[in-house]
């Protein structure tokens, strides 16, 4: 896998750019979970069911909308990492982006909530480890 590195600038100039496409996995992420917590319940209401049964109809219904939710999500993150953009976490809409502190990687840290990438951190800190780029002069 080839790194792209990102000034502060750059990663933000993308972070408009992909700001409605990561809107949109976010809001497909969340109807992911609510399609989970249905099936979840079905699979227990319709035990022993018989294939005709309405809930056994709503749950094969399900599982493919599911599917075919899955795999546009999974192109979407596929889209969104070619440009060089990790996606850390699309519950929050976390993305990260490789950039240099002095000669340490590290990663430019946004959330699609947030008007402009504002953090950073170590590679191995993660989200916890978030830390302001004007106090680290990575501007």
């Amino acid at each position: 896998m080839r790194i792209e590195l990102f000034t502060v600038d750059e990663a933000n100039k993308l972070a408009n750019e992909i700001r409605p496409r990561l809107e949109r996995l976010v809001m497909k992420k969340r109807e992911f979970d609510r399609l989970e917590r249905r099936m979840d319940i079905l699979l227990v209401a319709t035990s022993g069911a018989a294939p005709e049964n309405p809930d056994t109809l709503e749950l094969r219904s399900l599982e493919e909308k599911r599917r075919r939710l899955g795999e546009s999500i999974g192109k979407g993150v596929q889209e969104l990492t070619a440009k060089g953009v990790l996606v850390k976490d699309l519950d929050r809409g976390l993305v990260d982006f490789y950039s240099l502190k002095g000669d340490q990687l590290v990663f430019l840290c946004w959330q699609v909530q947030e008007p402009e990438v504002n953090h950073w951190h170590a590679l191995e800190d993660g989200f916890s480890g978030r830390q302001q780029i004007k106090e680290a002069g990575l501007e």
